[in-house]
């Protein structure tokens, strides 16, 4: 029988050599990830300046927080459902605009409700980044390079931005204030969105979509020749299913595992890291020295990107991210209980690489357990509902801080990592250089 379509063209980008296609198409995803990322780093930076001039109280910050996490909820669960009905690059665009305008929106707004509202809005666009952006890189990406590909592109748009973030509010907060930087990190954006316009659609989405010879130009694009004999199709290779129907009713344990571990990653990484210059600010720190030492700890991101392009193609991404998310609970009783200045940041640095380690294995794990016709919807559920957790979780901080101490806080964050690590045993099987159909073929 002959090979059919959506098999040949994955088999075909899952041993292809990287072409300058390639590095195109993974460039722009990180750039458009990294304002993703930039966006939530900033907002916890961003707080003590609202709060000081009066612009909002602490209870209205938090709701500024919790705004932008529930769009990105909606956004994400929305913009997978979309991706996999109607193609990767066309969501890709709607969802960089929408944050781009409102985020230059909020940085204009008169009052602290306008800003809760344009948050709202330019997370709706936010929340669908993150589950394209893998989803995207992870069907271009060679099977026995694609963790490293991956983890490069949460190095670039997930890391890196980490302590440039804080470096650019550090060295502008003053000049332009906390709205400047809103409007240059929303002007940034728009940037990437018009270069995304050369982007081409996903092969493996177009094969499972009915297109398969749009798939094959691209594969020459690639430098990947067409096949000689002719290809068969199967249900497959149109796909009608429903994304939200196979994701819940083909893969529940996965993504009911991911939605686990999504809320502690996101819980901790966005809802610690946002409260983190004002939980020392409030300790007798400086904003400006509290924000030099989060700078400190945020250069372990990168560190951990550059962790993972060896550790998850050599060890996998389960045991990578298991044994960080434990790490990072211990690291997180320990940070609670330092005693000078210098233990503070060493325990941090630690704290936030572990953290960073293990969600970001995981979620790149998250974002190969699903098959082409369901991958970002299945990867947009489990993310939107970390998402959505996330705030009751930034709100829960300051609470937990103020009715029982600082130790507690970070004694119920060292739990939910713990039952993350138990979450990701459970995500699928491991897919360190498996090809893509290998782990979750596309179904019809």
């Amino acid at each position: 029988m002959a090979q059919t379509i959506e098999a040949y063209v994955g088999n075909a980008l899952d041993e292809a050599k990287l072409s300058k296609l390639h590095y195109k198409v993974i460039s722009l995803i990180a750039a458009g990830y990294f304002f993703d990322v930039i966006d939530l780093i900033v907002l916890g930076a961003l707080i003590p300046d609202m709060i000081s001039t009066k612009f909002a109280t602490p209870g209205e910050a938090a709701m500024i927080g919790s705004a932008t996490v529930f769009g990105m909820f909606i956004g994400g669960i929305a913009q997978g459902e979309f991706s996999d009905r109607f193609g990767r690059k066309a969501v890709y665009q709607f969802n960089l605009l929408i944050f781009g305008v409102f985020t230059i929106l909020g940085g204009l707004a008169s009052t602290a409700w306008m800003l809760v509202a344009c948050r709202f809005i330019a997370g709706l666009g936010l929340g669908g980044e993150q589950p394209l952006a893998f989803a995207y890189a992870g069907e271009y990406s060679p099977k026995a390079i694609r963790g490293r590909i991956l983890a490069f592109v949460h190095f670039i748009g997930g890391a890196c931005v980490w302590p440039l973030s804080t470096l650019f509010t550090l060295a502008f907060r003053d000049q332009i204030g906390w709205r400047g930087i809103w409007i240059v990190i929303g002007i940034g954006a728009l940037i990437v969105w018009l270069f995304r316009f050369t982007l081409p659609e996903s092969p493996r989405f177009l094969a499972t979509h009915g297109r398969g010879n749009e798939a094959l130009d691209i594969l020459e694009r690639l430098g990947l020749k067409r096949p000689t004999e002719a290809l068969s199709t199967d249900a497959a290779s149109n796909t009608k299913t429903d994304p939200f129907a196979l994701v819940f009713s083909r893969f529940p344990v996965r993504v009911i595992a991911g939605m686990v571990c999504f809320s502690a990653f996101f819980g901790v990484a966005i809802g610690l890291g946002g409260w983190l210059p004002n939980i020392m600010h409030d300790k007798g720190f400086t904003i400006t020295k509290s924000l030099t030492f989060t700078l400190g700890m945020n250069f372990a991101v990168p560190v951990a990107s550059l962790f993972m392009m060896y550790a998850l193609d050599k060890y996998g991404r389960k045991i990578t991210s298991v044994c960080a998310f434990i790490g990072a609970g211990i690291m997180a009783i320990v940070f609670a209980n330092v005693g000078n200045d210098t233990e503070l940041l060493v325990a941090g640095f630690v704290m936030v690489f572990f953290i960073q380690v293990a969600g970001n294995s995981m979620q790149i794990f998250a974002s190969e357990v699903f098959p082409t016709n369901a991958r970002a919807s299945g990867f947009g559920w489990a993310a939107g509902v970390g998402r959505l957790s996330t705030a009751g979780i930034f709100i829960a901080i300051p609470w937990v801080q103020k009715g029982y101490g600082l130790n507690a806080v970070f004694a119920c964050i060292a739990v939910l990592l713990v039952i993350a690590a138990i979450g990701v045993t459970q995500l699928g099987p491991e897919a360190r250089q498996r090809g893509l159909d290998e782990i979750a073929p596309p179904t019809g």
